[in-house]
């Protein structure tokens, strides 16, 4: 009995603007710093490599000072709405009923809800109501693979059951305008609002690449690299500037021993289904696969299109690589990197 992924959706806020377009609003954001400041966080944003991002808010309301309390509400309601769609576009695809899910997972990091998002949906799509659910808030970027691992080793211990991760987020609702470190900076640069879903299945007669192994590795006395500080005025971004010297190091570790206990090496992975943390982060994961000839062009794709949108982008990387329709046999990696510190991993086979 294998585990399989059976279709990833997407679903994108309403509001979204070119880089261009958000680098007036920073003039008034940053009125009253100093020139050198305002010109070094407008070329951060140039050089983001985001060339697009969306958001659950227009950008006057991302860029006017408003309580937690509101900021919050407007992400609660929004999540909701961007769950419901994403989850009906998924079902579709799939040819799913609602009722035919067993296990509901949804994953965000960027906001506060009690109930969760899948309280919400078991109501709006009329899910079963002794389905099995597990909201999954603080683990970050790297939420989306982190769900994925939840749904397989449920699926894995449930024969012919079915299971749907939706990953929901909005950065753009953590945005703290009193906060001019270098931390906030780039994660304005960088950080965009969607949402994905991806359905898997236990039953032997769906198809879609199998997943064959997942892992998670835990960096030892690194969580302060990564994160949210919890404050008056909202989440306010950790960001540690030696993070990617810090994959760099530990790569050795979390890639070749996982592909080593499968009896694979970097050579036999066709696909690297990476998430797009930011530019140094991209540029430090392509390194280190360059010397191997591998790419990560869907990756940088992803980025530039939409910027990090948390755990829900590395699904839309994974949804790229799907409508490839790779060959059979083909082997796909997925790598992300979270607070904590930890790096996730799964093996594919198309």
């Amino acid at each position: 009995m294998s585990v399989k992924i059976i279709t990833v959706a997407k679903e994108l806020p309403e509001y979204s603007r070119k880089t261009a377009e958000i680098l007036p609003f920073l003039d008034v954001w940053l009125s009253g710093q100093d020139d050198r400041f305002v010109r070094k966080v407008k070329k951060i944003f140039e050089g983001a490599q985001v060339d697009q991002r969306y958001s659950i808010m227009q950008p006057e309301e991302v860029f006017t000072k408003t309580s937690f309390e509101e900021r919050n509400q407007i992400y609660a309601r929004e999540v909701i709405i961007l769950g419901e769609k994403v989850l009906k576009n998924a079902l579709k695809q799939a040819d799913w009923n609602p009722k035919d899910l067993d296990y509901i997972i949804t994953v965000s990091c960027t906001g506060i809800m009690i109930p969760s998002l899948d309280a919400y949906l078991i109501n709006k799509l009329d899910l079963r109501q002794d389905i099995v659910r597990l909201p999954v808030t603080e683990m970050g970027c790297v939420g989306g693979v982190s769900g994925m691992i939840y749904a397989k080793n449920f699926l894995k211990a449930n024969p012919n059951s079915k299971a749907a991760v939706i990953a929901v987020e909005s950065p753009t609702a953590t945005l703290q305008l009193n906060d001019f470190s270098m931390a906030n900076m780039v994660s304005a640069a960088i950080f965009g609002d969607g949402a994905a879903c991806v359905l898997l299945s236990s039953h032997e007669e769906d198809l879609g690449p199998k997943i064959i192994d997942e892992s998670m590795y835990h960096f030892y006395d690194n969580e302060h690299m990564m994160g949210f500080e919890l404050t008056n005025s909202g989440l306010k971004m950790v960001l540690d500037i030696e993070v990617p010297e810090t994959i760099s190091e530990h790569f050795p570790h979390f890639i070749h021993p996982f592909l080593a206990k499968n009896n694979l090496t970097i050579d036999d992975i066709d696909h690297l289904i990476f998430h797009p943390g930011g530019k140094k982060i991209v540029q430090t994961v392509e390194d280190l696969f360059s010397a191997s000839g591998k790419n990560i062009d869907d990756t940088k794709e992803v980025l530039r299109m939409y910027g990090n949108m948390s755990s829900a982008t590395v699904l839309y990387v994974l949804d790229r690589f799907m409508a490839k329709k790779p060959k059979a046999g083909e082997k796909g990696l997925l790598l992300s990197f979270g607070p904590g510190f930890t790096a996730q991993r799964i093996l594919i086979e198309f």
